[in-house]
């Protein structure tokens, strides 16, 4: 059974951050990373609530499988902002890169302690 909420979750996971991100993507011509980097930190505050929930056991391990690791996973991405980040060095966008990877990381960590403080 878990198997298959992981499975549910992964597969609305990862359409919905396909979408989101090309939608943020249409909206503009610069070549920063807007929609992984939006879609990696909504990921990030959602887990944050699930993991708050499930730490203070609000939510059953069903529920952190269904939207922990199937949701959240398919949602967000380390792999594409991974690429990202390589390509605005590859494109001599330095301080873009540099403030992808620091937005990323400090906003991701500071979506994480909200969600989670939010339960």
């Amino acid at each position: 059974m878990t198997v298959l909420l992981v499975l549910l979750g992964g597969g609305l996971g990862a359409p919905t951050r396909y979408v989101l991100d090309r939608w943020v993507q249409s909206r503009h011509r610069a070549r920063f990373p807007w929609g992984t980097l939006l879609v990696n930190l909504i990921g990030c505050l959602l887990l944050g609530i699930v993991a708050g929930g499930l730490a203070h056991r609000h939510w059953s391990g069903r529920i952190g499988a269904l939207l922990d690791i199937g949701f959240c996973g398919g949602l967000t991405t380390f792999s594409t902002f991974s690429v990202e980040l390589i390509e605005l060095l590859q494109g001599r966008l330095t301080r873009s890169a540099l403030s992808y990877l620091v937005l990323s990381c400090g906003l991701g960590f500071a979506a994480v302690t909200a969600g989670y403080a939010l339960v």
